[in-house]
């Protein structure tokens, strides 16, 4: 959990030093009337509180409901839950963050060479997904090669209603005992949904906070209200994906609570940092563009593949969606419906 806890606390560090570098301007020619400093601040304290709330719903939801048989992580509903969230996730990373990437990178407030001359958004989407892929892929082989070292050393593991006495010498004995945790190694299912839940989480924080920023340096009037609403569906739904992941992780509760302070965290973070920054922070400097350009594209690139390989896929083409056709139906309208719904919000945000 420490090291975890370090890799979060890094990617906030780092994302906030990019960011306070954008001190240079870019001027706009036209004045905005929206522009109102003084009325903008009342509507960012509020926007905090509101996104605060509405990110600790959704990221607790699945958390605080896994009570409930309807929504356990083996019923159907548990996974269209989940198939809408992961399709806010995956529209989340294809209509507002690669898009903004592209209208960062082609800016005319920056050079026109190199960043009109290359798609520099698509190479570092593409990059970060690669990337992301290495990570996925190291991540779960050192998870399960540290699993196999630790059920070789003779330590029980629980299977169902059994458990199997693991000798260090390879011979092994079982004898009745009801209960379902595992003191030994655990399963490879389990080990890939910690890791897609830890990966998972620290693309969102990376593109929370960038999001965060923009709405906190803002001080357009016009534009901050509906945004905030468009945050808050985002973060709730967002959220609900993040908490699924987090649910069948099957993490200790300590663990589950610094995941879901994180999530819920970052992006009001961001609104009160672009706040303090609000007088040096330029969201049209050239320096501001290129940062969070740059960083946008990023996020994208990790968001795609995680929605798409890590959720969608995985769940798809799973034993439970390949075996029942009538959810598998209702699981792509379920995709749909939230990918159509995290889509109509880009007319706003």
């Amino acid at each position: 959990m420490a090291s975890n806890l370090k890799m979060v606390s890094i990617f906030i560090i780092f994302t906030t030093f990019l960011c306070t570098k954008a001190m240079s301007q870019c001027e706009d020619a036209t004045n905005n009337p929206c522009n109102n400093k003084s009325k903008a601040l009342p509507l960012k304290i509020i926007g905090i509180a509101v996104i605060l709330t509405t990110s600790i719903i959704g990221v607790s939801l699945p958390l605080i409901t896994r009570s409930i048989p309807a929504l356990s992580p083996d019923r159907s509903l548990f996974v269209i839950v989940k198939a809408f969230a992961s399709g806010i996730i995956l529209a989340t990373g294809f209509m507002h963050v690669l898009p903004d990437s592209f209208d960062m990178l082609r800016s005319s407030c920056l050079a026109d060479n190199p960043w009109h001359k290359f798609p520099f958004a698509g190479f570092v989407a593409m990059l970060s997904a690669i990337f992301t892929l290495v990570v996925d892929s190291v991540a779960t082989s050192v998870y399960t090669m540290k699993n196999n070292s630790v059920a070789a050393d003779g330590d029980e593991v629980v299977f169902g209603d059994q458990v199997m006495a693991v000798a260090g010498g390879g011979g092994m004995h079982f004898h009745g005992h009801s209960h379902c945790q595992q003191k030994g190694a655990i399963g490879q299912q389990l080990l890939r949904y910690r890791v897609v839940a830890m990966v998972l989480e620290l693309g969102i924080i990376v593109h929370s906070i960038v999001i965060g920023l923009g709405v906190g340096a803002s001080n357009d009037v016009c534009t901050i209200k509906p945004l905030v609403a468009a945050l808050c569906f985002h973060q709730m739904f967002e959220g609900m994906g993040l908490g699924g992941c987090i649910l069948q992780a099957e993490y200790k509760t300590v663990k589950k609570v610094v995941m879901v302070f994180f999530f819920s965290i970052t992006t009001p973070f961001g609104i009160a940092l672009g706040i303090v920054l609000s007088k040096t922070y330029k969201e049209n400097s050239p320096s501001s563009l290129i940062t969070v350009g740059l960083l946008n594209a990023s996020s994208a690139g990790l968001l795609i593949y995680m929605a798409l390989v890590d959720l969608l896929a995985a769940d798809f083409m799973g034993p439970k969606l390949q075996g029942n056709i009538k959810l598998q139906i209702k699981s792509y309208f379920a995709v749909l419906l939230g990918a159509g719904g995290m889509s109509l919000m880009a007319k706003w945000a």
